[in-house]
């Protein structure tokens, strides 16, 4: 940085109401005042992905049809054999501002947010991009940007039918067989935190698939923690791994001594 670039940043700075320095004790009692607010905010979203776990099923009868880099495939081959799916509708086509260099500057921003999708795949959940651009143009553009994730051509009224053709979203589905449901839309402001591996995992219809959370009977859950991996060791290593169990039973132990000490500081 310039040193005129340091000195305008000072002076911005010092026209900012900025919060008072404090003390180390008195810096942990205001962290310790507001954990409270952001622990009660963590319970909230826990319980709001239980009731989304809740919300019904909307069966889809139309056969979509989407063309992929080997051709047209339907909606159930979106799956790739898994039982979740999740589709957000990107804007890269002819009339989208950056078109046809790049795609729309917030889709493309929410792309570079998506994390590695081996450990999505691994929760039984598949995660795919749509658009109306044609798949030479959408395989230019993910080369460019070095996007990985399966990005297909949408051919039909599925945008329309899905309420995601004027303004990007996210659509949840879940199959049973060759039978697919509509579970969840996320769109708006609700998508700009999209990305990592819990908030896709969050708005489906199983979750975490882990045992704290609160789901319908019979809904698969598992241990805490004991399903991750590196994302190239799953297929090796399909039963978690001993030596990984014992050090996630340890960090338990570690957070709820933690979160026992910060209770009793409050």
């Amino acid at each position: 940085m310039s040193k005129s670039a340091d000195n305008d940043r000072s002076a911005e700075l010092a026209t900012m109401q900025t919060p008072p320095v404090v003390s180390r004790e008195a810096w942990e009692a205001a962290r310790l005042e507001l954990l409270v607010k952001e622990k009660a905010h963590v319970r909230a979203r826990d319980a709001l992905a239980a009731e989304r776990r809740r919300m019904p099923w909307m069966e889809v009868e139309k056969a979509y049809v989407f063309e992929g880099p080997n051709g047209s495939v339907s909606l159930l081959d979106l799956f790739e054999g898994r039982r979740q799916l999740i589709v957000y509708r990107a804007f890269f086509e002819p009339g989208v501002f950056g078109w046809p260099d790049h795609g729309c500057r917030g889709c493309s921003l929410g792309a570079d947010q998506v994390g590695h999708l081996a450990h999505l795949n691994q929760r039984d959940t598949t995660l795919a991009y749509a658009s109306r651009a044609p798949q030479a143009d959408i395989a230019r553009l993910k080369a460019r940007m070095e996007w990985e994730m399966p990005w297909y051509t949408i051919t039909d009224s599925f945008d329309a039918d899905f309420g995601v053709a004027e303004w990007h979203g996210h659509n949840v589905f879940i199959r049973d067989g060759e039978r697919i449901f509509r579970s969840y839309l996320v769109n708006s402001r609700g998508d700009e935190a999209m990305g990592t591996v819990w908030s896709y995992l969050d708005i489906t219809p199983l979750g975490r698939q882990e045992l704290w959370e609160d789901s319908p009977k019979g809904y698969p859950q598992g241990p805490t923690y004991k399903w991750w991996n590196w994302h190239d060791n799953y297929d090796a290593e399909a039963a978690p791994n001993a030596k990984w169990a014992a050090v996630t039973d340890a960090g338990e132990a570690a957070f709820r001594k933690i979160a026992e000490q910060e209770r009793k500081a409050t």
